[in-house]
């Protein structure tokens, strides 16, 4: 009686969750890009070559990402042949800035990326955001983490690749001291860093978008 019970209680399991196959999984979180270059809520801008969205956790008030529609899966698997996208990428981050005059942007490119799909930050440097949470988002934008996007197309463009940053020292770049961007401020933690940094949220809108035409 006990074997025969087992037996119809796995039928009815099996039968009840026909709706998902047994072996189906859900799309890593690194994957996360690749989902959003195809949500209507998410784009901004496309055209034949390139995606834009904006991040759906901004570090700042201003926060985009420029995606190329071929699939290169990060900055390193960028090649020679790629310089004209690349180029493209960096315009197309340009006109986002210029779009926003009263702001100061920076673009750029994570030395470690975490997201599936080569993709270009294109941040307001407010860094005003709740999503601005830990010293390692902090570090990644405002440390030789963060790969300038002129100096990436210059690069390709001069020696066909692009110089590779030393694990070991991105993990140094990550884990450096908190200091603010604009001055020599130094905060004891991101709670202090974030009330200092609206300190400079006036100065910044008094400035124009800076951007280095390629």
């Amino acid at each position: 009686m006990t074997k025969r019970f087992r037996i119809v209680t796995m039928k009815r399991q099996i039968t009840t969750n026909t709706n998902k196959p047994a072996n189906a999984k859900e799309p890593h979180w690194s994957a996360g890009l690749l989902q959003a270059i195809e949500d209507p809520e998410c784009k901004i801008r496309e055209d034949d070559k390139i995606v834009v969205i904006k991040d759906k956790y901004p570090k700042a008030q201003f926060h985009y990402l420029v995606l190329p529609k071929e699939n290169i899966n990060s900055i390193w698997h960028v090649k020679i042949e790629h310089q004209e996208l690349l180029t493209h990428m960096h315009n197309i981050a340009c006109s986002l800035a210029e779009e926003q005059a009263d702001h100061e942007f920076i673009m750029g490119y994570h030395a470690q990326p975490s997201m599936q799909r080569l993709h270009l930050h294109v941040i307001s440097t407010d860094f005003n955001s709740p999503c601005l949470k830990t010293k390692y988002h902090w570090n990644s934008f405002t440390t030789p983490f963060f790969l300038p996007s002129s100096d990436v197309c210059h690069q390709l463009r001069e020696k066909g690749t692009i110089k590779k940053k030393e694990p070991n020292k991105c993990m140094e770049y990550l884990n450096t001291k908190l200091k603010c961007h604009k001055c020599s401020t130094q905060p004891k933690n991101m709670p202090d860093l974030k009330r200092h940094l609206l300190t400079h949220i006036d100065k910044s809108k008094q400035s124009k978008a800076k951007c280095v035409n390629m």
